[in-house]
């Protein structure tokens, strides 16, 4: 069994590990080395809690652990991104989304999702926006499967990595998504 719930602040320093170890193994993905400054973001992506509507989102599977987690940000000047993003309108976001390897087929990363996209519902907002990059194909699919459109307008260079931009749109009142 795998529940979805919010981060507990004793698990932030092992979320933080999780994330770390998840981005530094993705082929063609810049490593600690490239973006330090990236990397102790990661490590340390309890803080980003610290501001308003920002919530860290985790899976744990009941033998297993943490297998999971994303950042769900509800107003999106606390996005925390380069491009056009922190000005979207009546929008929310996700950010950093991280798989254990060893826990991957399991569906962790569209529950976890699917998690963000309640929470915009809830919200009554009618977009969510996210990022990835190419090293993150695999992640593409689900999202466009998940109605996730790409969006070129929020795409934006991080140092000389090309980060990618999607949009959600959502029907608030009835709780299905749209184009």
């Amino acid at each position: 069994m795998i529940a979805i719930r919010d981060a507990r602040q004793e698990e932030f320093a092992a979320i933080g590990e999780l994330m770390v170890r998840v981005y530094a193994g993705l082929p063609g993905f810049p490593g600690p080395d490239e973006q330090p400054a990236y990397y102790s973001m990661l490590a340390n992506v309890g803080a980003l809690t610290e501001r308003p509507g920002v919530d860290l989102v985790v899976a744990e599977h009941e033998v297993f652990g943490l297998v999971g987690a994303v950042v769900f940000i509800a107003d999106m000047k606390h996005y925390g991104s380069g491009g056009t993003a922190t000005q979207e309108r009546d929008a929310c976001g996700f950010r950093l989304l991280a798989v254990d390897p060893g826990a991957r087929g399991l569906g962790i990363g569209r529950r976890l999702t699917q998690a963000c996209i309640d929470r915009v519902q809830q919200l009554c907002r009618s977009k969510l926006v996210i990022h990835t990059t190419d090293s993150m194909r695999v992640a593409w699919g689900m999202y466009e499967r998940m109605g996730f459109k790409r969006t070129e307008d929020l795409d934006f260079l991080q140092g000389e990595l090309p980060v990618f931009g999607f949009r959600l749109r959502t029907d608030t009142a009835g709780g299905k998504r749209d184009e």
